[in-house]
């Protein structure tokens, strides 16, 4: 079978004025991406801020203050309350009023300059664990700092052994560079998928498809027809989306930009073939951006390594994650934003979007043969 250009551009052409007369399409099209990007850009953090801290100082010394200062100074904490004893703890880590309380036993002082180990305390509310694993990291980190001044303070013939760790990629370990280049994948599956879920059930709901069907143009020609513009669109919106990530949060680029546009388009074919699938099923706009967002919005989420670690995971779940495209486009994006990495390193998640693209868009056609046969 010849695609003739001719029959596939104005399958496009229709499509596209149907397109300018759907805002609500255009809406989806051109201003929810941006729209997502931004808000779960900011909302989506792994960084923690501002942790209330308590303080029982029970040593009353100049090296107990200077342990808290360290504390206050270090841009983590924020020290909400200085305590008289230890029966006020509970009842503010009970209320949430503090996340950490820091007690710091009698005896630190001379401990200290006696070269002995002088422990203190953090007490932590692990009601959110996550939260809870960072903040005594934290702790860790700045009760290691301030014992390594002591060590240096009072000239010990033997320093203790330290390590010395670098980040490489994201140096200051900041959220948006790991979230926003995954955020890009997952919301341009969503909205690739939801805008061509719309377009065959809206043909069927209007009543234009047995016109369609009447003319000589080929299964194939319609559907990549029709694909057309909303690859042109996803491409926009992915530029756009990246420009903001780049200009707003200040992700670096350091990246090919042709090796990006290449998994983009790949990426964005097989979205787009998977809504029309969809689409050209169920026969019913509502039902279809309904399914459309089920299928690509909980697994582009929870399963694709945006939120979660998939190696964390059980082995059920990692099995299952290696279904959802958007877990290797996750690959790339980061890959290509953050380490400049090429076709070495992510062959393998080429393959899986080329795969991707030839599915989706073989789902389609064969979807749409039988509909107009």
């Amino acid at each position: 079978m010849r695609i003739r250009l001719g029959r596939l551009l104005a399958i496009a052409r229709k499509e596209v004025i149907q397109l300018r007369r759907d805002v609500r399409s255009l809406a989806m099209a051109f201003v929810v991406p941006a729209v997502m990007i931004m808000v779960f850009g900011y909302v989506i953090s792994f960084d923690v801020k501002n942790i209330t801290l308590a303080v029982l100082d029970q040593d009353h010394s100049q090296r107990s203050r200077e342990l808290t200062a360290a504390f206050s100074s270090s841009g983590r904490f924020r020290i909400t309350e200085y305590l008289a004893g230890s029966d006020e703890i509970a009842p503010l880590l009970d209320r949430g009023a503090v996340r950490l309380a820091l007690v710091i036993p009698p005896g630190f002082e001379r401990e200290l300059t006696a070269g002995l180990s002088a422990p203190v305390q953090a007490i932590i509310d692990g009601a959110d664990a996550n939260t809870a694993g960072i903040t005594a990291n934290y702790a860790t980190s700045i009760v290691t700092a301030y014992s390594a001044k002591v060590v240096m303070r009072a000239s010990l013939a033997s320093a203790p052994i330290t390590t010395e760790a670098r980040v490489w990629y994201n140096e200051a370990l900041a959220s948006p560079p790991m979230i926003v280049p995954g955020l890009v994948a997952a919301v341009m599956m969503i909205i690739a998928a939801m805008l061509t879920a719309l377009t065959v059930a809206r043909e069927w709901e209007r009543g234009t498809m047995e016109q369609l069907a009447a003319t000589p143009v080929h299964p194939t020609e319609v559907i990549l027809g029709k694909l057309l513009p909303y690859l042109v669109i996803g491409l926009v919106d992915v530029a756009a989306t990246i420009l903001i990530g780049m200009f707003l949060f200040d992700v670096p680029f350091r990246g090919s930009v042709a090796l990006l546009s290449i998994m983009t388009t790949m990426f964005l074919l097989g979205s787009l073939g998977l809504g029309i699938y969809i689409s050209t099923v169920l026969r019913s706009q509502l039902l279809a951006t309904q399914v459309a967002m089920l299928v690509t919005f909980l697994p582009s989420v929870l399963l694709s390594g945006l939120m979660f670690d998939i190696n964390a995971m059980p082995l059920p779940l990692r099995i299952i994650s290696l279904a959802v495209p958007a877990r290797f486009f996750i690959t790339v994006m980061r890959g290509v934003f953050l380490k400049a990495v090429g076709i070495p390193v992510l062959w393998g998640q080429g393959l899986a979007m080329v795969a991707y693209a030839i599915i989706g868009l073989t789902l389609a056609i064969r979807a749409f043969r039988k509909e107009i046969a």
